[in-house]
């Protein structure tokens, strides 16, 4: 894949009617990934990420829902901390796709991918480099997500700052370490970080919830380093990604295929399934392949195939299944999580 150069730019102030624009609409003014820093009472700025898929509007809705009522509110933003707003795949909002054929994944090629050099992988270099110069507060990336999920945070360390950061916006957090080059675990080197789930596309609920967390993110003065009590929060641990490899054939019912996946399967989200559970109708060569947190294959370790259907082997709780088969192709089945409340920190 030869990808199109990408230029960062960077302003300090919000271009005229940028907030009346939707996302699909935002690559009428800006050029391609954009920095804007907003000026606020408290500093360092609250690093706020948005449209790093350019299907997932959720970040963009939020933020300038947000910002829209504080103009009118106050006749200017008077925002309680200073904001640095990084709007991500324009090209690929206006498409409405996660990312165009000739992109990678804006959220797998951040500083810690494994990914090979690129344009994108230097501008988000770029990004990270400018905000640890400027200095930052703390790092919300927004999305959506396709599945029947739960609003949830993630988290790429065990530490009490980044878990009280996560559990402001939900009790559900998930730590993960891969996949790697993700925006989360490049901001983390800088301060706490988060990667929030906001439901699906078009849900009022979510973009509301979202407003609500930046805002409060935004009253903050401090990140507390006291341990959470653990009946407040439930926290899981990703232990593998879930993926289809490119030569199976994969649909639901009624396609015939070599895999032919539950119809159900949404309902598995963050619930502890038991080992048997059906994921699906399995032909000659119908397989999944999974790999644990350190990329190795571990899928004879997690499922297996008997009479004809793909079975969990061993319990596991399951995240971001969908019912969308381009995004199951273009990013993965599920994740497997396991419970992790055990391993909440003390105080530091």
């Amino acid at each position: 894949m030869t990808e199109t150069p990408l230029f960062l730019t960077e302003l300090d102030q919000l271009p005229d009617g940028l907030l009346q624009l939707n996302s699909t609409e935002l690559i009428s003014r800006l050029d391609g990934p954009t920095l804007i820093h907003l000026d606020g009472e408290r500093k360092p700025a609250l690093f706020l990420s948005v449209l790093i898929h350019g299907n997932e509007p959720v970040g963009w809705d939020a933020a300038r829902l947000l910002l829209s009522q504080r103009l009118e509110r106050h006749g200017a933003l008077r925002l309680p901390r200073a904001l640095s707003l990084f709007i991500g795949n324009v090209q690929a909002a206006a498409a409405n796709a996660r990312h165009l054929p000739d992109q990678p994944d804006f959220n797998r090629v951040w500083p810690g991918t494994e990914a090979s050099a690129s344009p994108t992988l230097q501008l988000m270099a770029e990004v990270v480099d400018r905000m640890a110069q400027r200095g930052v507060f703390a790092s919300i990336d927004l999305h959506n997500n396709t599945g029947t999920n739960p609003h949830y945070a993630c988290v790429n360390r065990i530490d009490n700052r980044f878990l009280h950061l996560a559990r402001l916006f939900s009790r559900t957090v998930v730590y993960f370490v891969r996949p790697t080059g993700v925006q989360s675990q490049a901001m983390a080197q800088l301060c706490p970080a988060v990667t929030l789930e906001c439901g699906r596309v078009g849900d009022r609920h979510g973009i509301e919830h979202a407003r609500e967390f930046i805002d409060a993110c935004l009253h903050l003065s401090e990140l507390s380093e006291h341990a959470l009590p653990e009946q407040d929060i439930d926290l899981f641990h990703t232990v593998a990604r879930v993926t289809i490899p490119e030569q199976v054939g994969f649909g639901f019912p009624p396609l015939d295929a070599q895999l032919v996946l539950s119809p159900e399967l949404e309902r598995f989200n963050f619930r502890e399934l038991p080992p048997g559970t059906p994921f699906a109708r399995a032909r000659a060569g119908g397989q999944v392949e999974v790999r644990d947190e350190h990329g190795r294959i571990v899928t004879d370790r997690f499922f297996v195939i008997e009479e004809g259907e793909l079975k969990l082997r061993e319990a596991a709780t399951p995240s971001m299944l969908t019912a969308d088969a381009a995004v199951i192709r273009q990013d993965c089945l599920c994740y497997l999580m396991e419970r992790y409340n055990q391993h909440l920190p003390a105080r530091h």
